[in-house]
């Protein structure tokens, strides 16, 4: 999520907004935000194909698993996402240069 604000940023603050024409100004903002909210639109087709995948791989796990080794996985999902929020929180407290 950080990734895809910074990248709205960059997208919104790239164009030249300074001009003294105010219709290039509206015709700026509008191709800005087109952009914008296409990046939005593919990071929302990743999410749901992310999520489905998720969903079929969960509802698979009896199939594939024995009881033991479902919760083997679940803990050691569970354990593998709790570290990749610690390595976040450290990440977005480091010194910014």
């Amino acid at each position: 999520m950080d990734a895809l604000q910074q990248s709205l940023a960059e997208t919104l603050s790239s164009g030249s907004l300074g001009s003294s024409d105010s219709s290039g100004n509206v015709a700026n903002y509008m191709g800005q935000m087109a952009m914008a909210m296409g990046k939005l639109g593919t990071l929302e087709g990743f999410i749901r194909q992310a999520d489905n995948l998720r969903q079929q791989t969960l509802q698979q796990m009896h199939r594939i698993l024995t009881t033991k080794q479902s919760a083997r996985a679940l803990l050691a999902i569970h354990d593998y996402f709790s570290r990749l929020r610690a390595l976040s929180s450290l990440w977005l407290a480091r010194p910014k240069e």
